[in-house]
């Protein structure tokens, strides 16, 4: 897999049925390696190692219901009261990032209400913080640290 613009991380790799797979530590499993999964590994990593987010407090890859449609979000952080803090939509590092990309992750959002987005192609990044009483987003350098 290519390298991303995140910190080197130490990933445990194995091969079934001729593929390989990589281990989530949220799911406690090992998952099929796409490109997609090689960037959410990453981000999971980032927001425990860099950031200071416990790993009880994430969760990956979980089922929403939006209009009757059944969709999954990447990967989700959680405050201490259940709330939600980061919503963060993964991509493929080969996936542009564009207006459909914050399109979708703005729609999941609308369910999750959460209070910072990230949207990611392992390659790019892009934080914000969202203002719901003025109904906007403002973009955000990082995604901050997990306040205890």
């Amino acid at each position: 897999m290519q390298k991303l613009s995140f910190p080197t991380y130490d990933f445990r790799f194995k091969s079934r049925e001729n593929k390989i797979c990589i281990f989530d530590e949220i799911r406690k499993k090992f998952v099929v390696l796409l490109p997609e999964e090689w960037v959410r590994q990453h981000v999971v990593q980032y927001l425990m190692l860099q950031k200071g987010y416990p790993k009880s407090l994430i969760n990956v890859e979980k089922q929403l219901t939006i209009n009757s449609i059944k969709k999954r979000y990447d990967v989700v952080a959680f405050k201490k009261d259940g709330s939600i803090h980061t919503l963060v939509e993964c991509k493929a590092p080969n996936v542009k990032i564009t207006q459909h990309t914050f399109d979708q992750i703005a729609r999941y959002n609308m369910k999750l209400n959460a209070d910072y987005l990230m949207v990611t192609n392992g390659m790019e990044h892009f934080y914000c913080k969202m203002d719901y009483e003025a109904e906007k987003y403002h973009f955000l350098e990082h995604i901050p640290d997990f306040s205890r």
